[in-house]
This record gives C-alpha cells, structure tokens and sequence, in this order.
C-alpha cells in the first residue's frame, strides 16, 4: 500500500522540540493550508484546514533553527491517525503528517527581516537507513599556514 501526502502552507505556531532519551528530536508544530473557490451560487469562498505535523531528528533541530510561526513550507510524508480516550471517556481522534521531507518556501526579504531566517527552495529529508557500512571520505588536507578548524559537517544540512 502507498501512503503519501503533500501539504504546502505557513505553520501556525513555533516548533516545539523535545528528545527522545536516546537524544533524538522530535518537533511538534501544525500546517494552515488553505483552498479558494466559487460555490454553487458563485460566491468566492475560502476553505482553511489545520493540520499537525512532526519531524524527526535531523529535520526536526533544522525546521526549529529556521523556521517560526507563519513560516512558509511545504512538506511530505505520511498520513497517521492518532486515537486516545479523553478526559470524560470519550473516544477522539485526528490524522497528522509524519515528516519525512521538508522546503522551506518564502521571499529572500522574508529572510533578511528575520521572518523566516531561511533561504527559498531549501529541501531537508530524513536521511534514509542504509544497511551497508558509510564510506569514510578522505579529510582535506590543512594548510599548516590557516589556523582554520575541520568541521564535520554534511554539506546537504547546510541551509544556504
């Protein structure tokens, strides 16, 4: 079976981040998507929607640095149905999105105004699982000259 959404909106609130006791992250936030159309008697109407989304790990420390409330992105994954057992005994439930590709949208004056500290057309996914062992990259080689340190960073997490 085949279980994928894509949903382009702002968030409507700052991303809240917790970690697992492993050290993993887990971002909470909601999407606002929104749909313009002519009903039967020709009135415009707007149709909102709200929905909650979560990152994990990587994605999740990332969506938190660069993105507020209001933030423009759009993002995939997957549909979930969450259930619990309210309060007063009652049954609820309500679907949510499980990240697993995130692209920060928006202006690069957006950017600069520190609205959304991110660049346009930025895309973060979760890394998928990979079974073989990594290949280790040969570090360049320092000038003994430059007093600049090495970091270990993945060029596809930087987010310009």
């Amino acid at each position: 079976m085949y279980n994928k959404i894509i949903l382009a909106g702002n968030l409507t609130r700052d991303i809240e981040v917790r970690y697992t006791q492993s050290g993993s992250a887990i971002g909470n936030t909601a999407i606002a998507t929104s749909r313009k159309f002519k009903s039967q008697t020709g009135e415009q109407k707007e149709e909102v929607l709200f929905v909650d989304i979560t990152f994990f790990g990587r994605t999740a420390e990332i969506a938190n640095q660069y993105l507020r409330k209001g933030s423009k992105v759009l993002v995939d994954g997957r549909l979930k149905l969450d259930q619990w057992t309210a309060q007063d005994g009652s049954k609820r439930s309500k679907h949510s999105v499980t990240v697993e590709n995130l692209q920060m949208l928006g202006s690069k004056d957006e950017t600069q105004s520190g609205y959304n500290a991110a660049p346009a057309q930025d895309t973060y996914s979760q890394p998928t699982p990979s079974y073989d062992k990594p290949s280790q990259q040969a570090a360049p080689q320092q000038s003994q000259a430059s007093n600049i340190p090495e970091i270990d960073i993945n060029e596809d997490e930087i987010p310009f």
